[in-house]
């Protein structure tokens, strides 16, 4: 294999798998594939299904014959490390730039109107060469940012920053003038023309944190652009890491850890149990970890503190719900049944809790509560069981709340950490649900609004609850 490019050496903390050599014989959109697919290979840099890339190029309209540009644009339900050319939806840039006569048009306008809701569906009139691929919500942010090619990413060392109490001193502290600010926002139209409006105001930036959320960065030139992700990225791992806690992080160790002998045999007498008892509605599939980063938490401290406050990103919550349920038992004690006696009682407050989180921010519109069951359970001494309908849903719930465990650590090492507000987190919740279980048409009559496309690839490959 051939060295890397002389750029890989300044990063510490990401995977520089560029190779020029290998990208110099591609060009078009096999390009946009393959610096999406190198992304996609660093699962520091982004999740199962998470992020999207954009390129605007020159094509030739199939009808007129006239060049005209084209935002080829990574669509909904693609994976960026094995997505290929039939991933990207294509749309004329001209046409979705006209859509903001129809935007601005409207006498109330943001994130949770009802323009900003029926801004998607438009884009359907603006797909080149009949492309039937869906489009992404984030499209506007891929199409108003003036630069030629976008990575809209969900690194976790980003989002420990954008999810710290003080992440906008926290982004000027560590990027300057060189990585704009925004907070939280729904993605959809509206921040998509405030993204381009920062710029404007802000020509020397090269990139944009999210709060909550994630960043983005732009280029001319699809290798700079790769490249000022990495920039990004790497350099808020290295701010982390010159504040790690070393053996006070998450508070230092509560729990001692058990002989794996110990640990894997009480593992095996309580998760068939375990499963019977969440398999309430639907059959669940159990993925265990506790390798010694998920015992480190576990065992911890401040771990029951911070699985409590939730999940900060909506990549994170989307699988792994608002909470985690985090067991009170003392491993040291090797008691099994104390330990059944405790999640027994831990399921019960569970459930409660989350009938309450239901009442307390259902909407007249709200679809019927989903199964209350938890969907990661943590154990000290014993790790992490992570469950879905299937072991490939169960193993991607263990990701993302690996991702949510890195983003607290991250965050507590830099500042403190900040769950997402619940109120937004349930819309999120309850849309992006809505749409996996009945399709978009219905959840377009259900008020399914910001997140209806995130599930659409899934519903179109029927994976449904």
């Amino acid at each position: 294999m051939s060295a890397p490019a002389t750029k890989a050496g300044s990063f510490r903390h990401v995977k520089y798998l560029w190779r020029d050599e290998e990208a110099d014989e591609l060009s078009g959109v096999d390009r946009l594939v393959y610096r999406s697919n190198k992304l996609g290979e660093d699962l520091t840099l982004t999740n199962t299904g998470g992020g999207n890339t954009s390129s605007k190029l020159i094509e030739m309209d199939p009808l007129t014959k006239e060049s005209v540009e084209v935002l080829w644009v990574k669509g909904s339900g693609g994976d960026l490390r094995t997505v290929r050319r039939d991933g990207f939806a294509s749309l004329y840039v001209d046409k979705v730039r006209a859509m903001k006569t129809l935007y601005s048009s409207s006498p109330e306008r943001g994130p949770k109107t009802p323009i900003e809701d029926a801004m998607y569906p438009m884009y359907s009139h603006c797909v080149f060469n009949l492309n039937p691929r869906a489009c992404s919500i984030d499209t506007p942010l891929h199409t108003f940012v003036p630069y030629k090619h976008v990575d809209h990413l969900h690194p976790n060392a980003v989002i420990a920053i954008a999810a710290s109490v003080n992440q906008e001193k926290l982004c000027q502290e560590i990027y300057g003038d060189e990585v704009v600010y925004v907070p939280w926002q729904r993605p959809g139209f509206e921040i998509g023309l405030k993204i381009e409006q920062l710029i404007k105001d802000n020509s020397q930036a090269k990139g944009i944190l999210l709060g909550h959320h994630g960043m983005s960065s732009w280029s001319s030139d699809d290798k700079t652009c790769y490249e000022t992700a990495l920039e990004i990225i790497d350099r808020a791992a290295r701010y982390i890491e010159t504040h790690d806690r070393g053996d006070k992080t998450f508070g230092g160790p509560k729990a001692q850890p058990l002989a794996e002998t110990d640990r894997k045999g009480i593992q095996a007498e309580i998760i068939p149990w375990l499963r019977g008892r969440l398999s309430v509605y639907k059959r669940f599939v159990g993925t265990v970890q506790d390798d010694e980063k998920m015992l480190r938490f576990v065992n911890s401290h401040d771990g029951p503190r911070l699985a409590e406050l939730g999940t900060s990103c909506p990549d994170h919550f989307l699988r792994t719900k608002i909470k985690p349920l985090f067991v009170d038992w003392d491993p040291s004690s090797l008691d099994v049944e104390g330990l059944k006696n405790s999640l027994s009682e831990a399921l019960v407050k569970y459930r409660k809790d989350y009938d309450g989180y239901y009442q307390e921010c259902k909407r007249p519109d709200s679809p019927a509560m989903r199964d209350h069951n938890p969907t990661v359970v943590l154990i000290p001494g014993l790790g992490m069981i992570a469950w879905g309908k299937n072991k490939s849903e169960s193993r991607v719930t263990a990701e993302f709340y690996n991702c949510a465990i890195e983003v607290m650590r991250g965050a507590e090492a830099i500042d403190q950490y900040e769950a997402m507000d619940r109120q937004e987190a349930f819309d999120i919740e309850r849309r992006a649900h809505c749409l996996r279980r009945f399709g978009r048409n219905v959840c377009q009559r259900n008020g399914a609004g910001d997140y209806r496309q995130v599930w659409a690839g899934n519903w179109r490959r029927g994976n449904r609850d």
